[in-house]
């Protein structure tokens, strides 16, 4: 048991020494009114500019083939009333980064009955039909899940989950020569699972709802609308909710995360709204 025990404070340190002079901390955007501070790790091996590229080549992939298969802005008025509420927002991205401002932002509507929508790095955006007609989305919930998206953009989640992810793997396989490859598999996804993806899931979508709620105050839209967008979401799918929630922190936690941070940009909303 103590050579175990051993080995397994060896595998913590390795991983955290390796993560440490694999990623450089870094401020991804600015804290806004909704107070975003965390530090993020990011890595050498994953440019922002490579990453960004490389969701566009897949985005335009996705876009061809739903083109190709008549599932891309199908409805001409939804399409439009999607663009509307995108262009809002990203006209609020300069108080978070104001590089985001010069992105290749862009956005189409997909035909699937699936309640998702999603943004890649560098602003390429999808909402799927499914999300619009089954939870009867007003534009000021439109603008909540459309924000959310966004602000996982503007935030680098993506590239800072890889980040984390190759550093855990640089510590595994310097680690699976010291103590040998069989602890390393047995512990090695578990030990990544709950240091780094299900914690730093959570913590993105917190910081996405937040970010999200204030972009959607400053283009004017009510920001309390991600309340009862997010409600109407989990109610959707019954016992199965749709499998945009799955990493998402629990509903109770959730909403009172966001109605605290709705009141705190109620102000920017007053100012803004039309």
């Amino acid at each position: 048991m103590k050579v175990l025990a051993r080995k397994i404070k060896g595998l913590a340190l390795v991983s955290g020494a390796s993560f440490l002079v694999a990623c450089t901390a870094m401020d991804t955007t600015g804290t806004g009114t909704v107070g975003i501070e965390r530090k993020q790790y990011m890595s050498s091996l994953v440019s922002e500019a490579e990453l960004n590229q490389t969701a566009t080549q897949q985005y335009n992939q996705m876009v061809s083939q739903a083109r190709a298969q008549s599932a891309l802005d199908v409805n001409q008025a939804q399409t439009k009333r999607v663009r509307t509420i995108a262009q809002r927002l990203i006209q609020q991205v300069g108080v978070f980064r104001p590089d985001a401002q010069n992105w290749a932002w862009e956005i189409h509507v997909f035909n699937s009955n699936e309640v998702n929508a999603w943004c890649m790095p560098g602003g390429k955006m999808a909402v799927y039909t499914g999300l619009i007609n089954k939870t009867k989305a007003t534009d000021d919930e439109l603008a909540a899940v459309i924000g959310h998206e966004m602000a996982h953009a503007l935030r680098e989640h993506s590239r800072e989950q890889m980040s984390q992810q190759m550093a855990t793997n640089i510590g595994l396989s310097v680690l699976s020569a010291v103590v040998g490859s069989s602890l390393v598999n047995d512990l090695g996804g578990t030990l990544t699972n709950v240091m780094f993806n299900l914690p730093n899931s959570r913590t993105h979508e917190m910081e996405a709802d937040r970010l999200g709620v204030e972009l959607a105050a400053r283009a004017g839209y009510d920001p309390r609308a991600a309340v009862t967008l997010w409600q109407k979401m989990a109610q959707v799918g019954g016992d199965s909710p749709p499998e945009f929630l799955s990493t998402h922190p629990s509903p109770a936690s959730r909403i009172n995360d966001l109605q605290i941070a709705a009141q705190r940009v109620m102000p920017l909303y007053e100012q803004n709204k039309r």
